[in-house]
């Protein structure tokens, strides 16, 4: 028995001041008996505890709070059906690479295998998404255990942790000198690895004699916050850019590197190819959308993803940032960085560039009703200003904004990522306006992807959050249905994908917000103007054609 003079603190409390030396300010949850000490101890740490109306919302806001602040984002969350429903959000974050912890409750230890209310074996369910997962097996181990779920965050490519802690381990109480405590910035190393010097040097001897190099700026490129080094090798060095997840943003529209619908003709000219913080999945074709006889460089921080799917020419593992500074360097005053001879291909790429916009032009500037798709994305497009973060959650309506929308600044895009889940949105604007309140937050959704997570709009509400929100709205799962009536034929296109003709702008009035209704496509560009001006979360719902498709849901290799 402790001594009763001795200081005591609970678990919850440990829980807390290991949060708060990580740099955690925010923690996202929805309540449960099995975790409220961590609140009370949330309290006393100055940790402001957002509630929200679906664990899988607090997990995915954890995961856009990473993102956004470059900080690990939490997620608090209850045993059994509270941890399994932030299963999804976890499992986003692992495919995005975005380092953020959940805990969620158990049982007491002592009621260990006796069906105590909500229990799961969470762990063994956590495993496989996460680069860690473990139990808390003594109070005094709280701080310490969490502090050892957040260095595994960044081992290597960034990714989600997982604790569950027990109940009793939770609300019990040892004496603080028993308690492990690590001390805000003395329990983690620097993660910034600048890669094999003798790989940046040949990296950098292919730059300058390259023709005609190309360079795709991952994801990576955002976590890392590599955006001054990759903006000062491309301009350098003369190379074209390309971008996307994250990294999409890094140079902004209208800068002369800056090269977004000419890809796949650069890919297949190019005679050097770089690949930064990107694997090649399916979003690269896994890779056969190189051309053969270019020579691929691949970046990244994980070892495992270089060279996978593809073989390459040579393979640099480390932090982007470190590496592109120091190919930089070691180019830099030789021929120039072969920069000038660059000139023709740079030319040769805009007017690739060039022709792939003006052939979509009718359709950006199209009056047609139902209102076109791409008139509704390029009227976003023109609405963003170099504050503006934009977010995307949705199947189609979001394929087609991924061709016209441009971020003005780095960091300003969010999207899911790989796993490609519906429902991030609500919970990423969540996220958004309270780590960057000084932003406006702009969120196209789709109607089915709305439909997941909508219910937490009251959340945006009730934290006084406004954003401009705009729902596509076609009444379909388009992207699925577009599957659907190409294999099987119009008599079966419309299975399990149909949805009902919801005014999603009365559902944000309902709920305390602004809403409004758009069918005129000369109407588009007003309604968001008043969003914004309302100082409200708002929806605007945007009736456009269901009948039009997006190439990049045509062009899906499920479909074919």
């Amino acid at each position: 028995m402790p001594d009763d003079s001795q200081e005591l603190i609970s678990g919850g409390h440990l829980v807390a001041k290991a949060l708060k030396a990580e740099g955690v300010d925010v923690i996202y949850t929805l309540c449960g008996g099995h975790i409220i000490d961590i609140y009370d101890g949330c309290v006393d740490e100055g940790i402001d505890v957002v509630d929200v109306r679906h664990e899988q919302v607090a997990a995915h806001a954890a995961d856009g709070y990473a993102r956004l602040t470059g900080k690990p984002g939490c997620a608090v969350v209850t045993a059994g059906p509270g941890t399994t429903d932030a299963v999804t959000g976890v499992a986003n974050a692992f495919r995005a690479e975005s380092p953020m912890l959940l805990i969620g409750g158990q049982g007491a230890h002592s009621q260990h295998k006796m069906g105590s209310l909500q229990d799961l074996p969470h762990v063994d369910m956590m495993t496989p998404i996460t680069k860690f997962a473990a139990t808390v097996p003594d109070t005094a181990r709280a701080a310490d255990m969490v502090s050892m779920a957040f260095r595994e965050c960044f081992h290597g490519a960034p990714g989600p942790s997982f604790l569950e802690i027990p109940r009793d381990v939770l609300d019990a109480k040892v004496p603080v000198d028993k308690a492990r405590v690590p001390q805000a910035g003395q329990y983690r190393a620097s993660t910034r690895a600048a890669g094999d010097p003798e790989a940046v040097e040949k990296l950098a001897d292919l730059l300058v004699h390259a023709e005609k190099p190309a360079i795709l700026l991952g994801s990576q490129v955002w976590t890392t916050r590599a955006t001054d080094a990759a903006t000062e090798l491309v301009r350098t060095l003369n190379v074209p850019a390309y971008m996307n997840g994250a990294g999409r943003g890094t140079l902004p529209p209208g800068d002369p590197h800056h090269f977004q619908l000419s890809r796949r003709y650069a890919f297949a000219n190019a005679d050097l190819i770089v690949i930064v913080g990107t694997p090649f999945d399916f979003r690269m074709g896994y890779g056969k959308r190189l051309s053969p006889t270019a020579t691929v460089v691949q970046i990244d921080l994980d070892y495992r993803t270089v060279g996978k799917n593809r073989d390459i020419d040579l393979g640099i593992v480390g932090d982007p940032g470190q590496i592109l500074k120091s190919v930089s360097q070691s180019a830099s005053g030789r021929l120039n960085g072969g920069s000038v001879k660059r000139k023709a291909w740079l030319e040769e790429l805009r007017t690739a560039e060039q022709t792939a916009v003006e052939k979509r032009l009718p359709q950006l500037k199209s009056d047609a009703l139902p209102i076109h798709p791409y008139r509704l994305v390029s009227e976003i497009n023109d609405f963003l200003t170099e504050d503006t973060i934009y977010i995307g959650d949705g199947g189609d309506i979001v394929t087609f904004s991924g061709q016209v929308v441009q971020p003005k600044s780095p960091g300003h895009w969010m999207d899911p990522g790989p796993l490609g889940t519906l429902g991030v949105g609500v919970p990423f604007v969540l996220a958004a306006k309270q780590a960057r309140p000084d932003k406006e937050v702009v969120a196209l959704f789709g109607d089915g992807a709305f439909s997941l997570t909508g219910w937490d709009f009251e959340t945006l509400v009730r934290y006084n959050l406004p954003f401009v929100g705009i729902v596509g709205n076609n009444s379909s799962m388009n992207q699925i249905r577009y599957g659907q009536k190409a294999k099987y034929g119009d008599e079966r296109e419309r299975v399990g994908n149909t949805l009902g003709d919801v005014h999603y702008d009365k559902f944000a009035q309902m709920l305390g917000g602004y809403g409004e209704e758009v069918r005129d496509p000369a109407d588009i560009a007003s309604a968001l103007r008043r969003a914004r001006e309302s100082g409200l979360p708002s929806l605007i719902n945007v009736w456009v054609d269901p009948d039009v498709y997006a190439p990049g849901t045509m062009n899906q290799t499920m479909y074919k």
